[in-house]
């Protein structure tokens, strides 16, 4: 059995996500405080008892995720696990940085502070009010590309992340996507709505955070990973540092290839997929896309100790 460790993206969040893991080990605890004192604040207080919306502001979600899925990553290594348990990791858009980390290319308190400048780089890039999001219900992602070109008209419009064969989001500027929304719908969409987000991620209008992140992953040492990493962009995956500083430059701007993430895995043999960290989204995406690939989400004590058994 070929197994594959994965990580959520951005809306994975809640508050106490990861509490139960740093009562029960003390190397999930660690990770906590190495990200408290990278960040200069204690964002484990608002991860387990702050409130949802300062929780979900991009700069705090970012580093939070990262946070909980190192979490239960120590705790599943505490039970005796290791990172060459799988044959490669994988992640969603801010996932990406957090399987970067549980295969050592980058370090946690490295990691904690590129996703707050992350986060705070995508949400200074286009003013609120001026972009959105949609996820567009059961059209393919070809039909999907069709829709957010006839809608771009001279706005940008893209299809930022192809999840799984019947879920796309597009992004860009707010008129361009609320007519993608109208001509979806005119296409046979099964739904077609707006997210309640704060900034058009994975889109052209996210080149000023690009720039952002370029320089700020010019000075961060990347070491080859333990195992492979499934790039978003390139959805396949890599091991060279200098691929993976240039691949999370372009995820910025580029799509989150999710669906094809997962179908390269399993043309590599993966037949196994442990999401690592908080929610169960990534399972789901997982089962749409391939259903003979068996799925566990490991969030909590109980999950890494039943993960570690089995």
């Amino acid at each position: 059995m070929a197994r594959a460790f994965v990580c959520p993206g951005q809306g994975a969040q809640s508050i106490g996500m990861g509490k139960d893991l740093a009562e029960a080990y003390p190397a999930a605890m660690d990770i906590f405080t190495e990200v408290d004192e990278a960040l200069g604040e204690k964002l484990s207080d608002l991860i387990w008892e702050g409130d949802i919306e300062t929780l979900t502001l991009t700069q705090n979600a970012q580093p939070a995720l990262m946070a909980t899925s190192m979490a239960a990553f120590r705790a599943l290594e505490a039970e005796g696990l290791r990172i060459t348990d799988a044959v490669m990791v994988a992640g969603h858009s801010l996932g990406e940085y957090s399987a970067l980390a549980m295969a050592g290319a980058i370090s946690v308190a490295d990691t904690a502070r590129l996703l707050r400048l992350r986060g705070e780089a995508m949400q200074a890039a286009v003013p609120v009010g001026v972009g959105a999001m949609a996820a567009l219900l059961g059209l393919d992602f070809d039909a999907v590309q069709s829709v957010a070109a006839e809608a771009a008209a001279s706005e940008v419009c893209q299809a930022a992340n192809d999840n799984d064969p019947g879920q796309v989001v597009v992004s860009g500027h707010k008129a361009a996507v609320v007519r993608a929304v109208e001509l979806a719908k005119e296409r046979g969409a099964k739904r077609a709505v707006l997210l309640p987000v704060s900034a058009p991620f994975h889109c052209k209008l996210m080149a000023p955070a690009a720039d952002k992140m370029n320089e700020a992953l010019a000075e961060v040492n990347i070491q080859a990973p333990a195992v492979p990493v499934v790039s978003n962009v390139r959805a396949a995956g890599v091991s060279d540092p200098d691929e993976i500083r240039q691949f999370l430059v372009q995820q910025v701007t580029g799509s989150v290839r999710w669906r094809e993430s997962v179908m390269w895995m399993a043309s590599q043999g993966v037949d196994q997929i442990w999401e690592i960290g908080a929610g169960k989204a990534l399972s789901g995406m997982v089962r749409r896309i391939d259903r003979a690939i068996d799925c566990k989400a490991i969030g909590t004590a109980a999950d890494a100790a039943a993960a570690a058994q089995a």
